[in-house]
């Protein structure tokens, strides 16, 4: 199994960017499609970006433009990029992985993925 663990959130200005980290471990990265989630209080999780084996990339359309998501199989890592950060991008940011045969297909739903990890707080101050 693959381990997951997120980092990089913290408190910023509005306008500002972060960059979060997925470490995982267990699994090379290589057979997973991966993805960012985001929970904001009171609300249900939410899609932010996927990207697949090959590293096509998918985003909500409330992310597009500002953020990036990019993988680094050699380090077993998943980068979220934020810039241009809102005070409504202030959520628990969470990664998850899918074990996929297929390359190019990015997964939008939460039931898709297997591994979670444990969540990064990232709060957006107006």
């Amino acid at each position: 199994q693959v381990q997951l663990v997120e980092s990089g959130g913290e408190l910023v200005q509005a306008g500002g960017s972060l960059r979060l980290y997925c470490q995982a471990s267990g699994r090379t990265i290589s057979s997973y499609a991966m993805g960012w989630f985001r929970q904001a209080p009171g609300k249900e999780r939410e899609f932010v970006s996927a990207i697949s084996r090959s590293s096509l990339t998918y985003y909500t359309d409330s992310v597009k433009g500002r953020f990036t998501i990019s993988r680094d199989n050699a380090k077993n890592t998943v980068y979220l990029q934020m810039n241009s950060l809102k005070p409504e991008d202030t959520a628990v940011y969470y990664c998850a992985a899918k074990l996929t045969y297929y390359s190019g297909s990015v997964y939008r739903t939460r039931d898709k993925y297997g591994y979670w990890g444990q969540g990064t707080q990232v709060t957006v101050s107006s």
